[in-house]
């Protein structure tokens, strides 16, 4: 089906929240906002804040023409003694998009925002206010901490289908009022173009909502900030970006499927097939959607800590814009490995000083579990494992390499959270079961898909031991959501106790497996 305006928000929130759901979008998805709409500026895309710490957060906005960016924050919806912060003027060099970082903020407090559009030539002219809320970290124990976790939307042909309630997996994580939202990547699928219809294996048909930019693969800039737009027209997705922080973190699919830094492909679908002029162009629209802290930095990047109080720490990896290219991945020395020396010596480095009870590590790919790629005919592996349950090769060496430093500086209560191969499970790493052994003993937990096709469960490899303790996988590939297999993860932190609890559950939130961990160990 192609684009036409939606009907009115379902009202998940209430009061100014509620008038925000009433927006309607643009008719003209792709239209040059200042071309599309006459009159005062309006944020039809709604608004999402990100990377919100104890005192500190920043708030996403898209205008429909240039505006200048006005954010006030209150302690209730009345706002009251509200305070105000002057954000950028938003234009066509970034989409009509931007973002204001709020400070001085109070810890572990529900915090109200509305977003005012002014015209940059009359301040007076504002837009209908926007509204959103998000509650700050705390800085004590007691509060606890709760937050979701998963990956890839809109892949492998499925995009937004209004017939099944469009993502509705954001209702279900929603409804646990967590913290914020980790993101682990593949938001987009700039190589999945969607049609209107796709058969089922039933006879039964799927209706995507199609746009002009998801109807090829994403080459120019335009195509790439086409991808982005196109997952905020759905409601379940605009409601949650207003409620909930955002954590994101990119891998393959914001360029296209299993790319590397330097990687010239024969894919004919590209004209451009340059993958670093792609990815450079991704980066940018990626910057432009979503309100990411590191981002403003002059190196730009997308590794990063964000604190949570004195119970979490989650650091957020890059394990895409780094690496070595995809290979056999079966070399002695790799100097290089998939985050890179820069970043893993970051990592090294922020492990040690963390003080958080919890260090929640959030891989972009999973360490144990076999991810080939080959898209050439070759035996070429994508993410960490290669297959082979001996010592350490190629990326494996950049892993041991961490593990054996987080053993052997006796850093607690560290836990690996990841998506990407579109399934869910748990394995425990255990130096018992493997053929490295100088490290502590740890869990990673897989989640996802958000809305994307499912994928039959991963093939294990035994270089790190690991036992896959739940599985949640199709037996066929590319599950449509209309079959169900789409997961997200929970995890919640007991101020009282410290336990930290993880739940993979499905997408109308039904747990699927529950794992209790102690703190203050250095293995688990």
């Amino acid at each position: 089906m192609s684009f036409s305006p939606l009907p009115g928000r379902r009202s998940v929130l209430r009061g100014s929240l509620a008038a925000s759901a009433a927006l309607t979008l643009p008719v003209a998805a792709g239209a040059a906002p200042a071309l599309a709409l006459s009159g005062r500026p309006a944020a039809k895309w709604g608004v999402q804040t990100g990377d919100v710490s104890a005192h500190a957060g920043l708030v996403w906005v898209r205008s429909d023409r240039p505006a200048r960016m006005i954010v006030e924050t209150a302690a209730t919806e009345s706002f009251r003694d509200a305070r105000r912060f002057h954000g950028p003027l938003l234009g066509a060099g970034t989409d009509f998009t931007g973002t204001t970082q709020l400070r001085g903020l109070p810890a572990g407090e529900q915090v109200h925002y509305r977003v005012l559009l002014a015209d940059p030539d009359d301040p007076r002219r504002t837009g209908e206010p926007v509204t959103g809320t998000f509650r700050t970290a705390s800085d004590t124990r007691r509060d606890g901490v709760r937050f979701v976790w998963s990956g890839d939307l809109a892949g492998q042909g499925w995009g937004i289908n209004p017939e099944i309630g469009g993502y509705r997996i954001y209702d279900a994580m929603a409804a646990l009022d967590p913290d914020f939202f980790l993101c682990s990547g593949d938001n987009i699928y700039a190589d999945g173009p969607l049609t209107g219809t796709v058969t089922l294996p039933d006879g039964r048909t799927w209706r995507n909502v199609t746009t002009e930019e998801k109807a090829k693969v994403a080459e120019t800039l335009a195509e790439f900030r086409g991808n982005f737009r196109y997952n905020l027209l759905d409601e379940n997705l605009r409601d949650f970006n207003a409620r909930i922080p955002s954590i994101i973190q990119w891998d393959d699919h914001e360029v296209t499927n299993n790319w590397f830094p330097g990687e010239i492909f024969a894919d004919t679908r590209y004209t451009e097939k340059n993958v670093d002029v792609l990815a450079a162009r991704a980066r940018q629209a990626f910057s432009e959607y979503f309100p990411i802290s590191t981002l403003r930095r002059p190196d730009g990047r997308v590794y990063r800590v964000q604190h949570h109080g004195p119970l979490l720490d989650v650091f957020v990896l890059d394990m895409r814009t780094y690496r070595n290219a995809n290979s056999a991945d079966d070399q002695t020395t790799d100097a290089q490995g998939i985050l890179g020396r820069e970043q893993l010596e970051w990592l090294q480095r922020e492990l040690s000083r963390s003080r958080a009870v919890w260090k929640v590590i959030a891989s972009d790919m999973p360490i144990g579990l076999v991810v080939a790629d080959g898209t050439d005919g070759a035996a070429n592996f994508e993410a960490v494992a290669q297959g082979d349950p001996g010592a350490p090769l190629g990326r494996e060496l950049q892993i041991a390499e961490l593990l054996r430093f987080v053993k052997h500086r006796r850093i607690t209560g560290t836990v690996w959270l990841t998506a990407d191969v579109h399934h869910t499970s748990a394995q425990h790493y255990d130096p018992s079961r493997a053929a490295f052994t100088d490290f502590a003993p740890f869990w990673e937990f897989v989640s996802g898909p958000l809305n994307a096709g499912a994928f039959p469960a991963s093939a294990l490899d035994g270089t790190f031991g690991p036992d896959r303790v739940f599985v949640k996988a199709p037996t066929a590939s590319n599950v449509s959501p209309a079959e169900g297999y789409q997961f997200f993860g929970e995890v919640d932190i007991d101020g009282d106790s410290g336990e930290l609890t993880v739940r993979l559950r499905e997408q109308d939130g039904t747990v699927l497996f529950t794992k209790v961990l102690q703190p203050g160990r250095v293995g688990q």
